[in-house]
């Protein structure tokens, strides 16, 4: 019998075979258009090397910065990044993208989305206005209207940044019971109750930060036990233990990611837990690095800075076999690959980077499955 191997991706657990784990991958590049950049980029990744193949224009969109993929593998979603948001599905076909349909984002700059862990429902998150949506999926991928929107209310002490409400990240917890959203203007973690049935969502509790913390984006823990919060103003790793129960966060400890000594300005973008629970990494835009943290218990131990391959990491991703990490660096127009030491959990450079215009954020889709085989199970995601 083959064997098989649980690949954590995106909001679903995939069971491969033996014959799919050292995959050749597709890696969608979501960027912010202009000059340079049309669209959503694609490029090909080799799991076993880390090696990437020079990308190609998936599709054309505008600013299609955050993208997000359905648990099937046979659908993309973008965070159209502008004044009048809107959030695009398209069919994957290959490297390519074929437009399903785009709806309202209900509110300016989308920047972040996510997928409940069924698969029916579509997480938004607009920093502009403040606001959050929530969208159903049909049956050929594509959205419909709103189900759920809520409006964030109320300010913090930086009066650039903070002037007003600012979502910048939703996350639905493990058991989709609920919906945590980190506001930057606000600094809290506002979470909601979801209901899968009809796609709503009703408020049950905030989380509070030091004021001008400028909360970013958050991780969970895989056990389900502890969520990690990136500030991008201070630049620093928040822990909450996470109660599943009451949907409820209990602050615990906070980290700075730069180095002791640090005196420039502080802009901490992207967080991500790694497959195996032990290491936790952030990036740093301002000295363009990836601060890499020791999970213990109840704690985090900064053990090493790694020059992101790059100027400005906006965002990173652990590719599906938990061995390497990706680097989007947007104001360098590149891809780094690094390679992470199972042990220690520290990065080393994998080959040269490749450009890729503006590169805002990066996911997987595993090419032996377009189109999806009969033979794939699709199991519920637990952590």
């Amino acid at each position: 019998m083959a064997r098989r191997l649980r690949v954590l991706f995106g909001c679903a657990a995939l069971t491969l075979s033996a014959a799919t784990q050292a995959a050749d991958w597709t890696a969608f590049i979501g960027t912010y258009t202009g000059p340079e950049s049309r669209g959503i980029y694609s490029f090909r990744f080799d799991s076993a090397t880390g090696k990437l193949t020079d990308p190609s224009l998936a599709v054309e969109s505008s600013n299609p910065s955050f993208l997000a993929i359905h648990p099937n593998q046979r659908s993309l979603y973008a965070a159209n990044e502008n004044q009048d948001g809107a959030i695009s599905a398209f069919a994957i076909d290959s490297g390519r993208l074929r437009l399903t349909n785009t709806v309202p984002s209900r509110g300016a700059d989308p920047c972040h989305i996510a997928l409940d862990r069924t698969g029916r429902w579509l997480f938004a998150a607009n920093y502009g206005s403040g606001s959050v949506a929530a969208f159903p999926i049909r049956g050929d991928g594509g959205l419909g209207e709103a189900s759920a929107f809520v409006q964030h209310a109320g300010s913090s002490i930086d009066h650039q940044r903070q002037e007003g409400p600012h979502a910048h990240m939703v996350a639905p917890s493990p058991d989709n019971r609920f919906l945590l959203v980190a506001d930057l203007g606000l600094d809290e973690v506002l979470v909601y109750a979801f209901d899968p049935a009809d796609g709503s969502l009703m408020r049950t509790s905030a989380a509070k930060l030091p004021p001008g913390s400028g909360p970013r984006h958050l991780a969970f823990s895989p056990n389900g036990r502890f969520v990690f919060v990136v500030n991008e103003l201070t630049a620093a790793v928040d822990l909450f233990r996470w109660d599943a129960k009451r949907g409820l966060l209990d602050p615990l400890v906070s980290t700075p990611t730069l180095p002791v000594g640090y005196t420039g300005p502080k802009s901490g973008a992207e967080i991500a837990v790694h497959p195996r629970g032990k290491f936790l990494y952030s990036s740093n835009r301002t000295d363009s690095s990836i601060a890499v943290f020791r999970i213990g218990a109840g704690k985090l131990t900064l053990i090493g800075h790694v020059p992101s391959g790059g100027k400005t990491p906006r965002s990173f991703a652990i590719d599906p076999s938990g061995k390497f990490l990706l680097v989007a660096n947007q104001d360098s127009n590149n891809i780094s690959v690094f390679r992470i030491d199972a042990e220690s959990g520290l990065l080393k450079p994998a080959g040269e980077p490749v450009s890729v215009p503006t590169p805002v954020s990066i996911v997987f889709v595993v090419r032996a499955l377009l189109p999806v085989p009969s033979a794939l199970m699709l199991t519920p995601h637990r952590l």
